[in-house]
């Protein structure tokens, strides 16, 4: 195990009509000039966003409101949020939905004390030491982004997506209410599950030795996922059910998991770029990317995939390590279409003459070389988009 720092101060409200608290708990962080930033209508048709309002009224908190954020959030409405805040005196940022919101937050919130272009922080030409307060009521389980320090955004021109980060920007309060995502789409919920997914095994697949303790914590995390994800898909107002899939998403991308052993992320880099071209739920972009990533590199750490594939999947080993690790990807992937996710180009509207575009942008945002698990070239990678053209 490697040395490490472990730092999540983010206090966490869980439970149902927890969103009562919303003002109070703003006041307790310091908040007087909040911006309430949200998505689309969907916080507004379910008379959430008139639940806040309503509370931040009772408790004297002055307001103002930005919503239109859409999946996979863009540096425009950055760029208008941060501009309303410093007009409006804002030193408060309350998200209100999914990692897109929570993201976009983010980064206004780290732009509004930054002299410079935002996206400095993005091109990682300039840290960020300072932002405003930035809580959270999380209306859809999948990003962690309500317990991380990390943000992704889409700079529109050149379609480039990327992540930062910094210890400033985790929450200062997360409002976890399971019964808040029972009306959530199936595909939604779904591709929730597999980003969430994706989040632990990013972690999990390490060649750092000696981590048996947050190799179990993944495997619990995974193992819970597997079993009530079909249970929320069913029973969409299932509470305990969709509790577990909440607070999964929120532990599986927090740090824990990943204390003492390297990280990889490359799927997630390689799937940045189909999401990025095609606009496509990233969620989905992973269930395609994650199964091809695994058959392109499992014999560079075949025990690694052995043990994802026993004690995960429950596979029976085989004579031959190749045969037991193939059938945990293969369960994996089986896994993913059960839940009515996309694992091939095809499914999910991509092309595979378009893979030329993907490694163009692929190597503008990543460098020569990208992953930790396998160090991975240009080539690597077209490789393993050919794979997951295929499916």
């Amino acid at each position: 195990m490697n040395n490490f720092k472990f730092w999540s101060p983010t206090e966490f409200i869980f439970g149902r009509n927890t969103v009562n608290r919303v003002g109070q708990l703003i006041k307790k962080w310091g908040g007087t000039k909040v911006l309430v930033h949200y998505g689309g209508q969907s916080a507004v048709k379910s008379g959430l966003l008139a639940d806040i309002e309503k509370c931040l009224q009772n408790d004297f908190i002055e307001y103002v409101k930005l919503g239109g954020v859409q999946p996979n959030p863009l540096d425009t409405l950055v760029y208008k949020g941060i501009d309303l805040c410093r007009n409006e005196n804002v030193n408060f940022i309350l998200a209100v939905g999914g990692g897109s919101v929570i993201d976009s937050a983010k980064a206004i919130a780290a732009g509004v004390p930054y002299a410079g272009d935002f996206w400095n922080f993005f091109d990682r030409t300039v840290t960020i030491n300072k932002a405003l307060p930035v809580a959270t009521v999380l209306t859809i389980p999948a990003a962690g982004s309500e317990g991380s320090d990390s943000m992704v955004i889409t700079k529109t021109k050149g379609g480039l997506k990327r992540g930062a980060g910094s210890s400033q920007l985790r929450p200062v309060f997360s409002i976890l209410d399971p019964s808040l995502t029972f009306t959530l789409p199936a595909n939604q919920t779904a591709n929730g599950i597999a980003d969430m997914m994706a989040h632990v095994m990013e972690r999990y697949f390490s060649q750092t030795p000696a981590v048996e303790l947050t190799d179990r914590l993944c495997e619990a995390i995974l193992l819970a996922i597997i079993k009530e994800a079909p249970v929320v898909l069913r029973e969409p107002d299932n509470y305990d059910a969709r509790a577990n899939i909440m607070w999964a998403g929120t532990v599986a991308h927090n740090g824990l998991c990943g204390v003492g052993r390297e990280e990889d992320w490359a799927t997630h880099g390689l799937e940045h770029e189909l999401s990025a071209l095609y606009d496509v739920p990233h969620g989905a972009g992973l269930s395609v990317m994650f199964p091809a990533w695994m058959q392109y590199v499992y014999t560079s750490g075949i025990d690694r995939f052995v043990q994802f594939a026993t004690r995960v999947w429950g596979v029976e080993p085989a004579d031959a390590k190749k045969d037991t690790a193939l059938k945990g990807i293969k369960a994996l992937k089986d896994f993913f279409s059960s839940l009515g996710l996309p694992v091939n180009f095809e499914q999910l509207g991509a092309k595979s003459a378009d893979i030329d575009k993907l490694i163009a942008t692929l190597k503008i945002n990543s460098g020569d070389q990208f992953g930790a698990f396998r160090k991975l070239d240009m080539r690597d990678a077209r490789t393993i988009y050919e794979i997951a053209a295929k499916g």
